[in-house]
């Protein structure tokens, strides 16, 4: 079983990669920095884990190309990789917009695009696409992200449609706030999203992992097309 992870080498893909490979998966490890992607295999080897490191800028589709034909076949796909700005609409310029769904929607597609089409040969597969909270509720300044998002969740119920019948599984997980590296940048960001969900905290990167690893395993068999949310409950409105 090999599994390709994108955005692996911290975060929630990095959790997600580990996880993989305790369960015997060989991981192919996705990142930008190559010094952050050895850590994370060596880290994977130390284990009893098989893991590789493919680097690639996800911003250029001739790089996500390059990326699944370096990968090869695969069993597992995971689109974690993403990026996050904020910035109202009146603000924002072009490049802003390109970044979010470069890497955020066409990345994706286009390793489903060069990846799926070998699971369905093959008569199996699982993909997972991290979504999140923002693609169902708005959030200020976080529109662009949001709609990229939202369209990733719209991709993931095709996907699920077009490759489904030839026994690959495709389905997302949309994450409430989360405590990573990336939110770690925005010191309070992450806690005070939190206090607004049920559970009143934020989520773990591994919490998040869970719910991926789950969909992309054998014990979610009969679940395709599916949105998980782990996102700590939506909170009542108080009279």
């Amino acid at each position: 079983m090999t599994a390709l992870v994108t955005g692996a080498t911290s975060g929630i893909g990095q959790a997600v990669a580990l996880k993989l490979a305790q369960l015997g998966a060989e991981v192919i490890v996705h990142g930008r920095d190559a010094g952050r992607g050895a850590a994370t295999v060596q880290q994977i080897q130390e284990a009893g884990g098989a893991a590789r490191f493919i680097g690639a800028t996800l911003t250029d589709p001739d790089e996500v190309r390059r990326l699944a034909a370096e990968a090869g076949a695969v069993d597992i796909l995971i689109n974690n990789a993403g990026i996050y700005k904020f910035g109202l609409s009146a603000d924002v310029d072009d490049a802003f917009f390109d970044d979010h769904f470069n890497v955020n929607v066409r990345a994706p597609h286009i390793l489903v695009q060069q990846l799926a089409p070998g699971m369905a040969e093959r008569g199996r597969g699982s993909i997972v696409n991290l979504s999140s909270v923002v693609a169902t509720t708005p959030a200020r300044a976080g529109g662009i992200y949001g709609a990229s998002k939202a369209a990733v969740e719209l991709l993931t119920r095709v996907w699920a449609d077009e490759f489904g019948r030839a026994g690959v599984r495709v389905n997302a997980v949309q994450a409430g706030p989360t405590e990573t590296p990336g939110t770690d940048a925005l010191p309070g960001l992450a806690e005070a999203l939190g206090n607004l969900t049920t559970l009143g905290r934020p989520a773990s990167v591994t919490e998040i992992a869970n719910a991926i690893v789950f969909l992309a395993s054998s014990d979610a068999s009969y679940i395709n097309g599916a949105v998980l949310q782990a996102t700590g409950g939506q909170a009542a409105i108080a009279a």
